[in-house]
């Protein structure tokens, strides 16, 4: 890929995804398979005049050889220097920058119980800063191609093309041509457009049918509203933490879903995928599930804590989205929950709550947003899926038919 584009891509994360402030510290967690661009990136973030840029590094194999050696004790303990890291999140609020590149496969075999316990006893050290940190800071999810996941797309060609052919998936799909700034200030403008409709509805509950079995009610928060696209931090600063994305979402009220709902791709989870289920829910929680592939981790999701086994997120994404229409399975949740209508297991929005801004989290989650430790999206659409909006007074109002917006 031209070294020219490859800039343009990494100025646009660091400009219009995270929008780096003068003087502000940026952190970027990136796996070992495009240095060079990270390169970029950092010279991107300088250049926006950002303090200073720390580059974290990830390598899954190494991931599961600590899963494999250390003991649970040590997996489960929070070090003073870890826990220090997160209280300069907390204090200094850095942009974050994650970029994604795993092998979807690349932690098969890992000891996943062992896992699942580490991470259920560092969360209450984690969740308190967490909390401080929420809706104050400015963060973005992006990818580049791994040659793992790059070969897992594109099987029949050597690596390069592999890595070729990924790249120019991820820059068509971020909209990485002609202008990318104002490519993405028309595509904000648009999300935003839609969210303003939904809300205008006043919208008390969205109900999901389809042809694979889906049927599925799910109950709206009264004072929540519709959100995609850029977001704008509790410091008043405007940032896209999603590259690429079409979705508009809502953080739906926890203990209000009926029905059953399938799965319509893949769920790749910590470094597996979860393939062929579905999920119901009564009362709100789910209650029973199946999948043909990796059950046991579906399982570890919807039971990882009290709010795990409760909806988080309702987006709506149209089947005839340019993700969906490369014809590509990213096996990455950042493409494909982009791709189609998703549902998230655990933890809701508090910045979907109209006027959050004054209102404590504890307010926001008395309000009906659900609280958990995992955010784990799913993808349910279909290309004919139909949802109807109820709405405030009995009105039915359709929102999609045949996999796309109804209006």
């Amino acid at each position: 890929m031209k070294k020219t584009v490859l800039r343009q891509y990494a100025r646009l994360i660091a400009r219009m995804g995270v929008n780096v402030q003068p003087g502000q510290e940026v952190f970027i967690r990136a796996g070992l398979d495009q240095p060079e661009f990270v390169k970029l990136l950092v010279e991107e973030c300088y250049k926006c005049k950002a303090g200073k840029v720390v580059v974290d590094w990830s390598y899954q194999p190494l991931e599961k050889l600590h899963y494999r050696y250390r003991t649970q004790r040590s997996l489960n303990k929070m070090d003073e220097y870890e826990e220090a890291r997160w209280k300069h999140y907390a204090d200094v609020l850095p942009c974050r920058i994650f970029l994604e590149s795993d092998d979807p496969d690349g932690l098969n075999g890992v000891n996943q119980t062992k896992m699942t316990k580490a991470m259920q006893a560092r969360y209450p050290i984690i969740k308190g800063y967490r909390d401080q940190m929420e809706n104050k800071y400015q963060w973005c999810i992006a990818a580049v191609p791994g040659v793992a996941w790059a070969k897992k797309l594109f099987p029949g060609v050597r690596a390069s093309q592999a890595v070729e052919k990924l790249w120019q998936a991820i820059l068509d799909t971020c909209r990485v041509w002609d202008d990318p700034v104002a490519q993405w200030e028309k595509h904000n403008k648009s999300l935003r457009d839609h969210c303003a409709y939904l809300n205008s509805l006043h919208i008390e509950k969205l109900h999901y049918t389809s042809a694979n079995g889906t049927e599925l009610t799910v109950g709206m928060i009264p004072q929540a509203r519709f959100c995609g696209g850029s977001e704008e931090s509790l410091q008043n600063i405007v940032f896209n933490p999603n590259m690429p994305t079409e979705e508009c979402f809502i953080s739906p009220m926890k203990g209000q879903a009926e029905g059953i709902v399938y799965a319509t791709k893949p769920l790749c989870y910590q470094g597996q995928l979860i393939e062929d289920f579905w999920i119901r829910f009564h009362e709100g929680k789910a209650v029973e599930w199946h999948a043909g592939r990796n059950e046991d981790l579906l399982t570890k999701i919807i039971t990882m804590d009290e709010g795990s086994a409760y909806l988080g997120e309702c987006a709506l994404v149209p089947y005839d989205s340019p993700i969906n229409n490369t014809g590509l399975l990213f096996y990455n949740t950042l493409f494909d929950e982009n791709a189609v209508c998703h549902l998230a297991l655990g933890k809701g929005f508090a910045d979907t709550i109209e006027d959050f801004q004054h209102k404590t989290l504890d307010e926001v989650r008395a309000l009906g947003v659900n609280e958990s430790m995992v955010h784990e999206d799913f993808m349910i659409g279909s290309a004919d899926m139909s949802i109807d909006a109820v709405c405030a007074g009995g009105k039915v109002v359709p929102i999609f038919r045949n996999g796309n917006w109804a209006f």
